[in-house]
């Protein structure tokens, strides 16, 4: 009897009476080949898929069976460029001055459930005030419900530069931030502002290449940090296995980014043949952000909604973002989906899908490049399919999306390491 007690006890502990869960799928998007699988039984046993079996299966008494069989199943999506801890409004731009990191942090997690229920099980936040760290180590404890987080903390810019957090205060608050605030003047504080990221639990690191739209200053092209200042930072980021980000809409400013070691280019709108054969030849990938731009011209037709050396920029540079990444793909610069979300609301993430297949991307590549291409850049490599040993990351769309793009706006089923939150 004791040992009978013993054994059941270890069962217990040992988690050999957790149950499994058995995915019906009518259809599969195996994004690697391109290929529709029909009538397919997917098993999870903890947070990994085990086996994928043809036909309908069920598991044991125990086993959970989820019905899927009228929906397409693709993996959990990737976004690449997001901002969680806040979003696009009229008072945005005082908030800085009314909230405090408490406020943030309880509405961050009401985009971070957003965004996971819109499909995406994994994003890269790239800059907000370090809430976005907390919220990172929140969501990874179960604390809070959202996306696995890979985030850049503070944003790196140059004194006036766009991401520089005193940009349009009065002298008596402007201060004179450092390193430590995320503000680079020097390869020497490039280096200690990298470390200082890798000390705060950052991931990646993101630079502000070039000036930008939504900050408080006059010029949103112009290069902002010196190719040695780069290099600084993609160098020291390196030893310590950080990927390195650059937002950039200026052409000079994007070049001085790949030239240094930036990996991905964000944006990118007013990029030259010139610049797409560089990022060609150093294989830099280009992030389009077309979201953003759409949202950005947009709010800026909405009268006082931004502040008006906002709004010159907003309209100047927002609309161009769609041409260039259409002429970018054609040319063969690697893609990566991401959408700047936060500019564009939460949620709304996969109206990038539906902007990408319009300016000429085919569906089954953007897919790609929201799952495979993205992994691949985290450096995750049981992400980004649904394939035997990867994590049970799984959502599920009402149509096939190589047929109907917009379909994948309305996801109906979502599984992140084998929990559903959606169904």
């Amino acid at each position: 009897m004791k040992k009978l007690l013993f054994l059941l006890v270890l069962l217990v502990f040992t988690g050999a009476t957790a149950q499994d869960s058995y995915l019906q799928c009518g259809k599969i998007v195996d994004v690697e080949s391109g290929k529709i699988l029909s009538e397919k039984t997917i098993v999870i046993s903890g947070n990994k898929i085990i086996e994928i079996k043809n036909g309908f299966v069920a598991g044991g008494d125990q086993d959970q069976v989820v019905d899927l069989k009228s929906k397409t199943i693709l993996p959990g999506f990737i976004d690449m460029h997001v901002h969680i801890e806040s979003e696009s409004s009229p008072s945005r731009y005082l908030e800085a001055f009314t909230m405090n990191e408490a406020d943030v942090a309880f509405e961050s997690t009401v985009y971070a459930k957003r965004t996971l229920m819109a499909g995406f099980t994994t994003v890269r936040d790239l800059g907000g005030s370090g809430v976005n760290i907390a919220l990172k180590n929140a969501i990874n404890k179960g604390t809070v419900v959202g996306p696995r987080i890979f985030t850049a903390g503070k944003a790196l810019a140059t004194t006036g530069g766009h991401a520089d957090p005193t940009n349009g205060r009065s002298n008596e608050l402007m201060g004179d931030p450092g390193p430590k605030e995320g503000v680079v003047n020097s390869p020497a504080d490039g280096r200690k502002a990298v470390r200082q990221r890798y000390k705060d639990g950052a991931d990646v690191i993101k630079i502000t290449a070039t000036g930008g739209v939504l900050s408080v200053a006059k010029n949103g092209q112009n290069p902002q940090f010196t190719i040695e200042e780069i290099k600084a930072i993609t160098e020291t980021a390196k030893d310590y296995g950080m990927l390195t980000a650059a937002h950039a809409h200026g052409d000079e400013g994007m070049q001085r980014a790949i030239l240094g070691g930036i990996k991905t280019i964000e944006h990118g709108t007013l990029m030259s043949e010139e610049t797409m054969e560089l990022m060609i030849k150093y294989n830099t990938y280009m992030v389009p952000t077309i979201s953003a731009g759409q949202e950005a011209a947009r709010l800026a037709k909405i009268p006082n909604y931004l502040p008006p050396v906002v709004a010159k920029k907003a309209l100047e540079i927002g609309p161009k973002l769609n041409a260039t990444f259409a002429k970018a793909y054609k040319k063969g610069v690697s893609i990566a989906f991401g959408t700047d979300s936060g500019v564009s609301p939460h949620g709304d993430n996969a109206k990038e899908f539906i902007y990408m297949n319009k300016a000429g991307m085919p569906i089954i590549e953007a897919l790609r490049s929201a799952t495979i291409t993205n992994a691949m850049l985290l450096g995750e490599k049981e992400l980004g399919q649904i394939k035997e040993g990867y994590l049970a990351d799984i959502v599920a769309v009402n149509e096939n999306p190589l047929d109907n793009v917009e379909t994948l706006t309305d996801v109906i089923f979502v599984m992140k390491e084998g929990v559903v939150y959606k169904q």
